[in-house]
C-alpha cells in the first residue's frame, strides 16, 4: 500500500500482517482493473450471520486504512433483531458495560479475504474482525475466537485443526413476491416466504432429480468457483427439494470463512433464479429428512505434516490422539451442541434411523453414529465425522467447539469406548432434546468456560436462553389444532 494509505487506527493498533498489507495493496489494484465500484466490508454475528456496510470506491481507501465504524447492539440480538440486554443501563448490563449506549465496535477488514462477486455488477466483497475503537479485542467476534485458539494450538503444540464441510439444504421454488405478512419488528417476524417443492424426495442420488435443477445446479457452479471456494461436489440428497454441497478439507480458519461465503452465494445465487435457498434443518415439508452439517476432521503435525489421527497399528482405526481427541467429543457433545445446533428447529433433526445421530456415541464407517471414524493404518485421510451439526451454524463457533473438546480429551486421555453397531439401539446418553437443554449443559461446562472464559459463555447462552424462551411463549399451529376444538 502507498504510504498515505498507512497510519490509521489499523497501523496505530498494529492489526495486520505484511501479508494483509501486501493484499490489501493487490486489493486495490484488482478494484481499478475489474471497475469494482462498491465493497461490501462484512463481519459474522453470534448467529452465523453476514452483516455490515456497502462503501463505494472512493470510500474503500479509508475503511483499508481505520476499518468502518457498526452499532455494538448487532452482537447483543437474537435471530428475531431483539436486544437481549439492556444497552441502556450500564448498571444492568454487568460485565457488558463496553456495549452502554449502543456505542460504536470498528470493523477490521482482512484484505487476505477480498472477493469479487461474479453474480453482483462491479461490487467485491471483504470480511472483518472485531475491536472496539480504542482498539482492544471484542471478545464475542467469533472470527477471532476461533482464531486465537488455531493460534495457540499452534504455537504451543505444533498442531493444525483440518477440518472439511458437508453442507445440505433446501431449494424451494419462491411463489410470489413480498408480501404485507412477511414485515416483522424485532422479536416478532414476519411470515416465511411461500414457497413450493423442486423435487419429489425419496431418491438420493437420482439423476434425472438432479437434471430438473440443472439451471440452478449450473449457476451455483459458476458462482462458487469464480469466487474462489473450493467446490468438491454438487449433489442431490434424499429429501424433497433437497441439496448438498461439498467442500474440500483445509485449514480451519479458511474452511470458517469458505462456509460462511459458500451459504451466502447459494442464498444469493438461488434467489436471483427465482428460488429460495435455506440452510434450516427441518422446514416444513422436510419430513423425509432434515439437513445436517456433516463436519470432518482431522490434526496434522505442522512439522512433518503428517496427520496425527492416523493409527500406527495394522488393526487400529485411529492413533491414541485420534482416540483421545475423539473421547473429548463424545465427553462435551452435550454442551458443544448449543454451538452445533444453535437453533430451536434443529434439534428436530434429532430422530431414530433418519440418517441423523439421537445419541452420544461413536461407529467405524457408521452413518447413524454421532461421530464416524474414518480411515486406518496408512491412510493419510483418517479422520472424525461429526453428524450432529446442522448447516444454519456458526462456523466458527461449530470448529472452535470441537477444538476445544478435543484438545480436553487428549490433555486428559479419554477414553471414547467401544465403537457402536447399533446407534439407535444402544442405551446411551442422548443428545439434547432442545435448544433450551444444550444452553443448560454448555452453562455448566468448566471445561469450555476456562477455555472461552466466563464472559464469553455468558454472552452466548444468554442470547440463545433468550431466544429459546421467545419460542416458548408462542402459541404454535400444533397447539391449537390440538386443544383448541376438543377441550
Amino acid at each position: 500500500m502507498l504510504a498515505k494509505d498507512r497510519g490509521g487506527f489499523i497501523e496505530q493498533h498494529d492489526l495486520w500482517t505484511e501479508a494483509q498489507y501486501a493484499a490489501a495493496g493487490q486489493m486495490r489494484r484488482v478494484m481499478d482493473e475489474v471497475g469494482i465500484d462498491m465493497v461490501q466490508f462484512l463481519f459474522v454475528d453470534q448467529h452465523g450471520i453476514l452483516r455490515g456496510k456497502t462503501l463505494t470506491r472512493t470510500a474503500v481507501p479509508a475503511a483499508l486504512k481505520s476499518g468502518v465504524r457498526a452499532p455494538s447492539t448487532l452482537l447483543l440480538k437474537d435471530t428475531s433483531g431483539k436486544s437481549v440486554f439492556p444497552v441502556f443501563s450500564t448498571e444492568a448490563l454487568g460485565g457488558l458495560s463496553r456495549f452502554s449506549g449502543a456505542g460504536d465496535v470498528v470493523l477490521v477488514p482482512d484484505p487476505t479475504t477480498f472477493r469479487v462477486l461474479p453474480w453482483s455488477d462491479n461490487t467485491g466483497l471483504i470480511l472483518c474482525d472485531l475491536r472496539f475503537p480504542d482498539g482492544s479485542v471484542v471478545p464475542y467476534c467469533t472470527r477471532s475466537l476461533l482464531k486465537r485458539q488455531l493460534t495457540a494450538l499452534a504455537e504451543q503444540r505444533d498442531l493444525g485443526l483440518t477440518v472439511g464441510p458437508e453442507l445440505e439444504f433446501h431449494v424451494f421454488k419462491a411463489d410470489g413476491g413480498f408480501s404485507p405478512d412477511r414485515v416483522g419488528a424485532p422479536g416478532a417476524p414476519g411470515e416465511a416466504p411461500r414457497t413450493s417443492a423442486t423435487t419429489a424426495g425419496s431418491q438420493l442420488l437420482h439423476a434425472e432429480s438432479m437434471d430438473t435443477l440443472d439451471d440452478l445446479v449450473g449457476e451455483l457452479y459458476r458462482g462458487l468457483t469464480l469466487l474462489d471456494l473450493p467446490l468438491r461436489t454438487i449433489e442431490l440428497e434424499f429429501g424433497p427439494s433437497q441439496l448438498e454441497i461439498t467442500l474440500e478439507a483445509g485449514d480451519a480458519a479458511k474452511v470458517a470463512d469458505d462456509v460462511i461465503l459458500a451459504r451466502m452465494a447459494v442464498r444469493q445465487i438461488a434467489r436471483r433464479m427465482g428460488y429460495h435457498a435455506t440452510f434450516m434443518s427441518r422446514p416444513l415439508g422436510a419430513d423425509t429428512a432434515s439437513t445436517g452439517w456433516h463436519l470432518h476432521q482431522s490434526m496434522r503435525n505442522l512439522v512433518t505434516g503428517q496427520n496425527v489421527f492416523m493409527s500406527p497399528d495394522a488393526d487400529g482405526i485411529l492413533s491414541d490422539t485420534g482416540r483421545y481427541y475423539l473421547g473429548g467429543l463424545l465427553a462435551h457433545a452435550e454442551a458443544a451442541a448449543a454451538f452445533t445446533t444453535p437453533t430451536v428447529n434443529g434439534y428436530k433433526r434429532y430422530q431414530a434411523f433418519s440418517l441423523a445421530p439421537d445419541r452420544i456415541l461413536w461407529g467405524i464407517d457408521n452413518k447413524g453414529a454421532m461421530v464416524r471414524a474414518v480411515g486406518g493404518a496408512g491412510d493419510d485421510a483418517t479422520r472424525l465425522e461429526n453428524r450432529s451439526g446442522e448447516p444454519a451454524a456458526n462456523p466458527y463457533l461449530y470448529i472452535l467447539s470441537q477444538l476445544v473438546s478435543g484438545m480436553d480429551g487428549l490433555d486428559r486421555a479419554l477414553e471414547p469406548g467401544e465403537p457402536t453397531e447399533n446407534p439407535y439401539a444402544d442405551d446411551v446418553t442422548k443428545l439434547p432434546k432442545s435448544l433450551g437443554a444444550a444452553v443448560e449443559a454448555l452453562a455448566a461446562d468448566d471445561v469450555f468456560r476456562a477455555a472461552l472464559g466466563d464472559d464469553v459463555i455468558t454472552w452466548f447462552t444468554t442470547i440463545k436462553q433468550a431466544e429459546y424462551d421467545r419460542y416458548l411463549a408462542q402459541v404454535s399451529d400444533w397447539e391449537q389444532r390440538e386443544y383448541f376444538s376438543l377441550i
